[in-house]
């Protein structure tokens, strides 16, 4: 009975978890496509992508059945509701959206989908590599989603953000600490918070990758024979 409660527990705790990401990643699709002046189908489309499109294509990749959203019809509603609200608030108040006010509630879904995305790529048996990988996909295909159809470079890709790179960091965390003796509900929680805060620290403090040298057009380039 107790293993019985213990395996329950440690779902509802990472279900719980990814309703926290669920709605973070929503909220971001919903201020992202009203800076892009989208009407309200456009605004739940984008917010539906990106909450839905990470974890969806991690149940695919997994073999999990059924698809988290499926599983869980409430978070549907949930997506649909804050859409509908967000895009007539953001619209009749003429709220300005920044760039960067888009990137806080990404961070936060980044953080959380990573460490959850790893934790249930653990439980069905996988290497800590694949794993890793898997909280990458989570955490980062929504945003890709939501950036090609706003016609943008993802941010997974572009200007030299830490943003997959911590996704995948974490993910080892993860898996670390329960190597370490943590629990797998502790650690995923443990990383979870790590990844925000350190994609919220990469934003405030402008970290990023080495850039290319950038060369004038005229500046031969010289390769080694």
């Amino acid at each position: 009975m107790t293993n019985v409660l213990s395996v329950e527990t440690v779902a509802a705790v990472l279900t719980g978890m990814e309703a926290v990401g669920v709605v973070a990643f929503a909220l971001s699709g919903i201020l992202a496509a009203a800076r892009a002046r989208l009407d309200v189908v456009g605004v739940s489309v984008i917010a539906l992508l990106t909450a839905l499109g990470g974890g969806t294509l991690r149940d695919v990749l997994l073999d999990r059945e059924p698809f988290f959203w499926v599983a869980y019809e409430l978070w549907l509603w949930v997506i649909l509701g804050l859409s509908v609200v967000g895009a007539i608030t953001l619209r009749s108040r003429h709220f300005s959206v920044t760039e960067r006010a888009i990137q806080w509630p990404d961070a936060i879904g980044l953080g959380v989908f990573a460490a959850v995305g790893t934790q249930l790529a653990l439980d069905e048996g996988t290497s800590p590599l694949v794993a890793a990988l898997m909280g990458v996909v989570t955490a980062s295909v929504g945003g890709i989603l939501r950036d090609t159809l706003l016609n943008k470079i993802p941010w997974v890709v572009a200007s030299y953000q830490l943003y997959a790179i911590i996704a995948f960091a974490g993910g080892w965390l993860v898996w670390g600490l329960q190597v370490w003796g943590l629990s797998s509900t502790v650690a995923t929680a443990l990383g979870a918070l790590g990844i925000a805060v350190l994609r919220i620290l990469a934003l405030v403090f402008n970290w990023q990758l080495p850039n290319w040298r950038r060369f004038d057009d005229t500046e031969a380039i010289t390769l080694p024979n």
